[in-house]
């Protein structure tokens, strides 16, 4: 499980998700909130992780043959697979992904967070970074709707649209003017004139800088059974 804003994010769209459950990445590292108890009561909830510990129910590597996986989950299909801050920490995110399209129920919902922008976090490892149409080429047999599909900072509450500005902060005094944030335009006029001195060039010297962003989306799959 990653941070804050993924909880909330789940937690706003939760009547949307349907059992039963399966958390990739289960494994609890002293979160003050675990998804399973947001879910308590209601299904089958199952926590996989590729290391034994706290809220692994099932130790698994979902790039495996599909045959393994779908034994060690008893054939299982799943109305909701939760993955969050998981796939950049997977050497083979499309065998992964494929795997997990093919546990879903008929209109069952993948709800994945992915960094777009973020720092380096090695658990044990850490390879990509995403796009929102790079989620959906890894997801291909669902479809996303990107009404409730979201940019988030590390910031609680801090949600955002996802469009061509993802996570982009403009250093553009009529840009931030444009877009209604006032004390952001002052801000960048005042760093602008101070990176013209030599105070604060190191910062204010880009045309942007991109804050740690999360991308989170929410897949569908069709309402045929998986072949």
């Amino acid at each position: 499980m990653g941070d804050e804003n993924q909880l909330l994010y789940i937690q706003r769209y939760e009547k949307e998700f349907s059992g039963p459950y399966l958390e990739v990445g289960s494994k609890d590292y002293g979160a003050p909130q675990v998804l399973r108890s947001i879910f308590s009561g209601r299904d089958t909830f199952i926590g996989v992780d590729m290391q034994e510990g706290s809220g692994v129910d099932v130790v698994l590597n979902f790039t495996q043959e599909f045959e393994i996986i779908n034994l060690k989950l008893k054939g299982i299909r799943f109305g909701t697979i939760f993955l969050m801050s998981v796939l950049e920490h997977c050497e083979q995110p499309f065998k992964m992904a494929e795997n997990l399209t093919a546990l879903l129920k008929p209109e069952g919902k993948i709800c994945v967070s992915v960094p777009f922008s973020w720092k380096f976090h090695g658990f044990p490892s850490d390879y990509w970074r995403f796009t929102p149409e790079g989620v959906e080429k890894l997801f291909p047999k669902l479809v996303f709707n990107r009404t409730n599909c979201l940019a988030a900072t590390p910031r609680k509450l801090e949600f955002y649209t996802l469009d061509s500005e993802i996570g982009k902060i403009k250093f553009s005094f009529k840009t931030q003017l444009k877009n209604g944030h006032f004390i952001r335009a002052i801000s960048v006029k005042i760093l602008r004139g101070l990176s013209k001195v030599g105070i604060l060039k190191w910062l204010a010297g880009y045309r942007y800088v991109l804050t740690p962003t999360m991308i989170n989306m929410i897949g569908v799959a069709s309402s045929e059974p998986n072949k």
